[in-house]
């Protein structure tokens, strides 16, 4: 009888696997995988043939499979409403610099702003078997029933930036109360005394907190609230444009200042001065929140209160951490609170500062 001929693989049209090291080796994906491992089940002889074989085909292992064998991952999931703009994308950053010095690679997601994408979030996320999940929800998400199942599985939840409060979560937030506060006192201390706010949905924490603050702000000068200041949307370039506009068609002649609980929206509304020839600062101050990356290239540039992203990140990932290495208390709540740093740019500033004070003032960081 003629001897069997072997197949040799081609390791250049697809990754190998250990099952292509099995056949050429003539022995099952058991023995593959316990020689890879250095198994005391496997001799020598056998161990060198597979270790020999695996490099000369460049054979790469898929810990993922062999993790989701197991059981078990070292990946963190990741959910966030969107990734463009600067700050969802330096909290990933920051998350994926601490992840990866513990050893966990990041899957990231994106809900989109949609509870319903959300939801698919954490199935997929649930499904790749996570050591964890971070997560910061949603402009819809008014349930929140998708993250029981992710408590009942044990699996480490930490939420970040928008947060659900509740006496069981673990979350790392910006004392987003300070910088409504500290960004309304600024405009106050400049001589503004018609300030109008942009409010984001009330229903999330970042919003409903710089919007006290705001309202703090003014009692603290003994100014009374007038609610036709206040305008209520989802914080668009557009929702900016059109409620400068509202703003400045009140009755009493507008306002002198704006504070927006976002960056974009303070955008739409410079542009919106612009196109109507109103001056900024002289005639509407401005000041927003998250200091964009645009913040300090427009004219005049905005005065913005900075969320300190990466460290947001980078502390989501050791709270994570912490709750790995005590699974036993892993929902008792654990609350990290970041303090904000105002930057102060022409948008707000009386008069036409120098250039000196300009970068003083952009470097303060009173809160």
């Amino acid at each position: 009888m003629a001897p069997r001929s072997k197949k040799i693989v081609d390791a250049t049209s697809s990754p190998i696997s250990m099952a292509d090291l099995a056949r050429e080796l003539g022995v099952s994906m058991t023995t593959i995988s316990r020689a890879l491992s250095d198994h005391h089940s496997i001799g020598p002889a056998t161990k060198q043939k597979v270790l020999k074989l695996a490099k000369k085909l460049n054979y790469q292992p898929n810990h993922l499979a062999a993790a989701l064998r197991k059981g078990q991952s070292k990946l963190i999931g990741v959910i966030v409403p969107y990734i463009e703009g600067r700050f969802f994308a330096t909290v990933v950053h920051g998350i994926e610099t601490a992840a990866s010095k513990a050893g966990f690679n990041v899957i990231i997601c994106q809900s989109s702003e949609d509870v319903a994408q959300e939801r698919k979030n954490v199935e997929t996320l649930l499904s790749a078997q996570v050591a964890g999940i971070l997560v910061s929800l949603s402009r819809d998400t008014n349930d929140f029933r998708h993250f029981e199942k992710v408590r009942k599985r044990g699996i480490p939840l930490v939420f970040f930036d928008r947060v659900l409060e509740s006496d069981t979560v673990n979350a790392v937030v910006l004392n987003d109360y300070d910088g409504g506060y500290q960004v309304t006192r600024h405009l106050l201390e400049q001589g503004c005394r018609r300030i109008g706010h942009f409010a984001g949905p009330q229903h999330l924490n970042i919003y409903r907190n710089r919007r006290q603050g705001y309202l703090d702000a003014l009692e603290s000068y003994n100014l009374p609230l007038d609610e036709q200041r206040i305008v209520y949307s989802d914080m668009t370039l557009e929702d900016g444009s059109e409620g400068m506009r509202q703003l400045l068609a009140l009755p009493d002649g507008g306002v002198d200042a704006v504070f927006s609980a976002g960056d974009t929206a303070v955008l739409g509304a410079l542009q919106f001065l612009k196109s109507k020839q109103v001056s900024v600062p002289q005639q509407v101050a401005l000041a927003g929140f998250s200091n964009e990356a645009f913040t300090a290239i427009t004219e005049p540039m905005l005065t913005s209160v900075d969320q300190r992203c990466e460290e947001m990140g980078q502390a989501a990932v050791r709270l994570f951490l912490e709750l790995v290495e005590s699974q036993d208390s892993a929902f008792l709540q654990r609350q990290v609170i970041l303090q904000p740093r105002l930057f102060i740019r022409e948008s707000s500033l009386q008069g036409t500062p120098s250039l000196d004070t300009l970068s003083k003032q952009a470097t303060k960081i009173p809160c």
